[in-house]
């Protein structure tokens, strides 16, 4: 699997500038929904299931928002926050963890990860239009 469909250009959005936002979850079908729900608030969406082939397109697109999911195949969603990392080389990108683990303890790996945000599914968009709006959650 890959890229959701075409992706929209960044244009303003109700809630302020739009972004672009790697999404990364291997339930294609809930994440399919959280993409084209991010596109129609005008925000510029790649959708992956798969961690490589998310890092593989960081040449093509480069996110300012990664939104992952902790429980991937191949490599957990920690793995994958620290190889998008190393491949953006210090260009800004926030990272939220979206998954079904919601104990202290995986908060607590999520923020040693470098994650800014952990989101326990289910999640509703209107609070990821929030994060990435930059309001409190």
């Amino acid at each position: 699997a890959g890229a959701a469909p075409d992706s929209h250009a960044a244009r303003p959005t109700a809630a302020g500038v739009a972004r672009r936002i790697l999404l990364v979850d291997d339930n294609l079908d809930a994440v399919s929904l959280m993409a084209n729900l991010l596109e129609l608030h005008g925000h510029e969406v790649q959708v992956f299931n798969e961690p490589l082939a998310a890092l593989d397109h960081l040449d093509r697109f480069v996110p300012q928002i990664a939104v992952l999911d902790i429980g991937l195949p191949t490599m957990s969603g920690y793995e994958l926050a620290g190889k998008l990392r190393q491949r953006l080389e210090g260009r800004p990108c926030r990272l939220f963890a979206l998954t079904g683990y919601g104990q202290a303890i995986d908060r607590e790996r999520a923020e040693a990860a470098g994650f800014e945000q952990h989101l326990v599914k289910p999640v509703h968009v209107e609070q990821i239009l929030n994060l990435i709006a930059g309001e409190a959650p």
